[in-house]
């Protein structure tokens, strides 16, 4: 096996626990509320505290992984989130569990910008979508395990078990990445020179090749001037409506909205994750077929501007059926057709960066998270004050469609380096 593909196998693992631990909180939604007494808009705040911490700590996060190295700021990251997602455990009020979970996105905030400046370290340009695909497909496979294990063990254990073990999980997996990784591939034991070549690495030479240091400092200023960056973000940010739906008012809709039990909802709720697992590997090898063909300004652009404007229409009619089946069938493609296009987003952000994908990922996730934040916090209050779930969910698909005709506008090859244009 190549030692990128045992990153990408790390990588993976951290996507899947990242998603388990992001999605405990709305699984266990009904055994929480009971018990520390949380009404609809409180239930919202307690949702955005996580989405709210990320969009403040993303930057610095991706910044510090730029600047001081991917190894020590992920095992940071999951260490701090690690910690916070056992102490959630403990909380017995509104406002303890809402400080908990914004500590948790705190720590968790970077995650994913920081794996994507490995990828964008440790693969060739050709292969950063399929990367980002395998990492985001991870996420979705983790999303669609948290009903199908959580609701059981919650029944065992309680709900405060479920961050209990969580928790721990999360120290197993710093404890390998310390273990199996390095910074660049140069600095990795027993590392081929011909993958070194395949990589792309700058060091490799024909008498060998020598470890390379840590990046330059950030060239903000440079980073910000970037008007496809900023486009790129605004669209991430609507889309992000969409996403968030499903990571945190999904589960509730099901039970008080469409009407399933706790014990559907826990079988039920898993399909869009696994069908956004097909739609993150699909995606990821589709985009790279599509850059090889017509390059990669024009192959992003056409596969986020379809795959939402299909997305938008499908979550639109998920609240006109009414049946379960209906409903699980359209949201299930319509959350596999959103996350189709999520490898090329990644990639427009990787290409925009250039050495410092980590940062520019990091600033687009910003936006996708204040947009998280907001759909989460405006959803609660809508429900409370129209007594109706779907209107929210209707307004989330007139944003996913923003996000489409935003996306079709975004240039990846006007980045930080320009020098090969390969759109």
């Amino acid at each position: 096996m190549k030692k990128r593909h045992t990153v990408l196998m790390l990588l993976c693992a951290l996507s899947i626990i990242t998603f388990l631990d992001r999605l405990a909180l709305p699984v266990a939604e009904s055994g929480i509320r009971s018990d520390l007494h949380l009404s609809e808009e409180q239930w919202g705040w307690v949702l955005g505290a996580y989405i709210l911490a990320n969009a403040i700590f993303e930057i610095p996060s991706g910044a510090l992984g730029d600047r001081h190295g991917r190894r020590k700021e992920l095992a940071r990251i999951v260490t701090w989130w690690s910690f916070f997602t056992a102490m959630t455990g403990w909380c017995r009020s509104f406002l303890q569990i809402a400080a908990s979970r914004f500590l948790f996105g705190m720590g968790a905030a970077g995650a994913y910008p920081n794996a994507a400046g490995v990828i964008s370290r440790w693969f060739p340009k050709k292969e950063h979508a399929r990367a980002q695909g395998f990492v985001w497909g991870a996420s979705r496979l983790g999303g669609s395990l948290a009903p199908l294990l959580l609701v059981p063990l919650a029944r065992s254990v309680g709900w405060r078990g479920i961050f209990w073990c969580m928790g721990a999980i999360g120290f197993v997996w710093v404890a390998l990445w310390l273990l199996l990784f390095r910074e660049s591939p140069e600095a990795t034991p027993d590392i081929d020179i011909e993958e070194l070549i395949e990589i792309g690495s700058p060091t490799v030479t024909s008498s060998g090749y020598q470890a390379s240091e840590l990046q330059e400092r950030v060239p903000w200023s440079r980073l910000f001037r970037l008007p496809d960056l900023w486009l790129l973000s605004l669209a991430y940010f609507c889309y992000a409506w969409g996403s968030w739906f499903f990571f945190g008012w999904f589960t509730t809709w099901l039970v008080r909205s469409a009407h399933f039990t706790v014990a559907e909802m826990g079988i039920w709720a898993s399909l869009p994750f696994l069908m956004g697992l097909a739609g993150n590997l699909a995606g990821g090898v589709l985009s790279e077929w599509l850059v090889i063909r017509f390059g990669r300004r024009r192959a992003y652009r056409w596969v986020t501007a379809i795959c939402l404007s299909v997305a938008a229409c499908l979550l639109y009619g998920m609240t006109a059926v009414q049946t379960h089946t209906g409903i699980i069938v359209l949201a299930t493609a319509g959350f596999g057709v959103m996350d189709l296009m999520l490898p090329s987003a990644w990639a427009m952000a990787m290409g925009l960066g250039g050495n410092f994908g980590g940062t520019a990922s990091g600033v687009m996730n910003t936006a996708g998270n204040l947009g998280g934040w907001v759909c989460t916090i405006v959803f609660g209050y809508v429900v409370k004050f129209a007594g109706n779930y779907d209107l929210p969910v209707r307004m989330i698909a007139v944003m996913i469609l923003l996000a489409a005709v935003i996306f079709a506008r975004v240039d990846c090859t006007r980045g930080l380096e320009t020098a090969e244009d390969l759109g």
